[in-house]
């Protein structure tokens, strides 16, 4: 076992993003010195947990040490994008290397609103192959380890922004989740995960092309306070007249909620151990005033076949048209087993597709249902504790990787398929000493309640940190 930590006495500290900008009002430090930093700890770090996929160091470099003001509240504080969101001048590869890296033309709809808050991108983070696993362990490009214990999984697949943000490179980073992946890896590494409602922010051309938009940007951050500062920003950037604000949200709210409380999956119960820490919290909630129920799972047994199906149709998509998405140089042997199995899983499925994304289109009325008496549920975010590295071997027998990652991922995509938020906060930790999240989901649009809840949560139980 080893812990990572890039946590130091330079110029980024243990501060988190909202910190930073208040030092940089303050004039403590400088964007100048803040970039230098995440470079040094970047480079410190990166050989141990791999979670860089591309730098771009000296581009950061330019941008802060140039005269002019690029404006936004963070303005100078070092951040990363996730690789399978377009940026002008660096190649996209979604957590492969089935083609040539080709530079992308221009921003994508996401960088474009990320980088008005003022974020100073210093490079993009490692993924699994197309974001498809929950553990990124590429059999090429290597895995991304877990800054508390490098023997373990970063989760997946926004695996390499968590490692970072865990370990102290930055204090945010840009996180995506099309089945869990924002709040997997939260929970993998202490961090808070907030997957917001479907439309809240902006997406790239090729996800909102989808038949269903599972996915959803966001990010990942060591405070609660980051995580709602982000979404105001962006908000300011980006405001869906469709949904309810979300506003500013800086303190616990006054309300009591109706929490249900569901330790089972569909297709399972959570561990022992993991189950002990949900009714844990739930415990918490009910000393904190919240009136707490539990409730069987009312979820539909069909959902996650349907789910698996429409997830592979995307690998079929991606796979069957690599050439011409990718270019001549696309190699699907260059493939994993899981993308390529989940191709195979589609190809044999088509003719059930259709009935499949009706039904996952149509998940919420049961969502709905619940919110009528219910203000949060609360789950586990995982099944069971974080895995080693080799759990979900993406050389391994597609049927032995597929069931090894619905038993682990049970809970997340049911938000992605309904569209409503969730956010997973590390409100436990595994007799070992890894971090383990617990998931607490809202009716849609109802992001500032989650917000306002993960505050008291954490005043009430405050989460451990890799600067200690």
């Amino acid at each position: 076992m080893k812990r990572i930590s890039a946590f130091g006495d330079d110029a980024l500290g243990d501060l988190d993003a909202v910190g930073l900008v208040d030092a940089l009002r303050a004039g403590t430090v400088s964007a100048a010195e803040l970039v230098e930093a995440a470079i040094a700890r970047t480079e410190a770090v990166n050989p141990a947990l791999n979670g860089l996929a591309h730098e771009a160091f000296d581009r950061a470099r330019t941008r802060v040490n140039s005269s002019r003001s690029f404006g936004g509240y963070f303005d100078g504080v070092p951040s990363f994008l996730k690789d399978n969101v377009a940026v002008a001048g660096i190649p996209t590869m979604s957590g492969t290397d089935a083609w040539d890296p080709r530079p992308e033309p221009a921003h994508g709809a996401f960088a474009k609103g990320f980088l008005s808050t003022g974020l100073v991108l210093l490079g993009k983070t490692q993924l699994s192959e197309f974001g498809f696993s929950a553990s990124a362990e590429h059999p090429r490009l290597g895995p991304v380890r877990n800054p508390w214990n490098t023997d373990h999984t970063a989760g997946a697949s926004s695996s390499g922004s968590a490692a970072f943000v865990a370990a102290g490179v930055v204090p945010i980073a840009h996180a995506n989740d099309g089945g869990g992946s924002i709040r997997i890896p939260a929970a993998c590494n202490g961090l808070v995960g907030l997957k917001p409602s479907r439309g809240r922010l902006p997406l790239d051309k090729d996800m909102r092309q989808m038949p269903v938009r599972i996915v959803a940007n966001g990010v990942v951050s060591r405070s609660v306070r980051d995580t709602a500062a982000f979404y105001r920003e962006m908000e300011r950037a980006y405001a869906n007249p469709k949904l309810p604000p979300i506003g500013d949200i800086t303190h616990p709210g006054t309300q009591r909620l109706r929490v249900a409380v569901c330790t089972r999956s569909i297709s399972r119960d959570a561990s022992p151990e993991v189950r002990e820490l949900t009714l844990k919290t739930a415990a918490l909630l009910e000393e904190l005033g919240h009136r707490v129920t539990t409730i069987d799972n009312p979820v539909p047994q069909r959902f996650m076949h349907d789910f698996l199906l429409y997830w592979a149709f995307l690998a079929f998509a991606l796979v069957r048209g690599g050439r011409r998405t990718f270019g001549p140089s696309f190699d699907r042997t260059r493939l994993d087993n899981l993308t390529l199995g989940l191709e195979r899983h589609a190809g044999r499925n088509l003719h059930r597709l259709p009935l499949a994304i009706a039904r996952l289109s149509r998940i919420r009325r049961v969502t709905s249902r619940l919110a009528e008496t219910y203000d949060v549920v609360l789950t586990p975010t995982l099944a069971d504790v974080t895995p080693p590295i080799g759990h979900l071997d993406p050389t391994a027998d597609y049927e032995q990787i597929i069931d090894r990652l619905i038993d682990w991922v049970a809970y997340t995509p049911l938000q992605n398929a309904s569209g409503e938020p969730a956010i997973s906060l590390p409100l436990a930790a595994s007799a070992s000493g890894l971090p383990v999240g617990m998931m607490f989901a809202a009716p849609l649009g109802q992001e500032a309640r989650l917000l306002r809840l993960a505050y008291e949560l954490e005043q009430a139980r405050p989460w451990p940190s890799l600067k200690a």
